[in-house]
């Protein structure tokens, strides 16, 4: 099973820290002592603010994901449980970000050039910092602890005291 991380909005104080550190943990730089205009700023991950409720989006990392699915050039594929772009093979046709459920994909422009002189534009969303870090680094950052990596272990120990608490409710009621 694919691992995952989830937010608990009600701990999420919106500080957007979690975006920061996605950034600084892929660009593999200091990017707070470099002109801002020499990297790209594209975390993977999105805040929603409203007045009711801020918490981060990011990509659940389906078992059956329909982004994967939708991808008509192969960019996107499954490494080590978790699923990424390849950023060579993406042509940007956002297959993906329409197949989505989760609206945890979005098209970004890099660096490179298309050979009519445009940006080459890309599928960018959660790799859960696969090679880059030790963790996904947004939940080693968060200040609120309001972000958690889901894993299949937590799943059935989540399962086996829902089911004791469904059982004993049964008792009692």
């Amino acid at each position: 099973m694919n691992s995952f991380v989830q937010a608990t909005p009600i701990r999420c104080i919106g500080c957007r820290t979690c975006l920061i550190s996605c950034v600084v943990a892929h660009e593999g730089k200091r990017i707070f002592e470099i002109d801002p205009d020499a990297y790209d700023f594209n975390p993977r991950l999105f805040m929603v603010k409203t007045a009711r409720v801020s918490s981060p989006v990011q990509c659940r990392h389906c078992e059956n994901a329909a982004c994967r699915t939708s991808c008509t050039s192969g960019a996107i594929s499954v490494k080590d449980n978790v699923v990424v772009v390849d950023p060579k093979k993406c042509i940007g046709c956002k297959n993906c970000v329409v197949a989505c459920p989760f609206g945890a994909v979005e098209i970004v422009e890099t660096a490179e050039v298309n050979t009519d002189g445009t940006a080459k534009k890309i599928a960018n969303k959660c790799d859960l910092c696969i090679g880059v870090a030790d963790s996904p680094s947004c939940v080693k950052v968060c200040p609120t602890e309001a972000l958690k990596v889901v894993t299949e272990e937590a799943i059935n120990d989540s399962l086996v005291d829902k089911r004791k608490n469904a059982a004993n409710a049964a008792v009692v009621g």
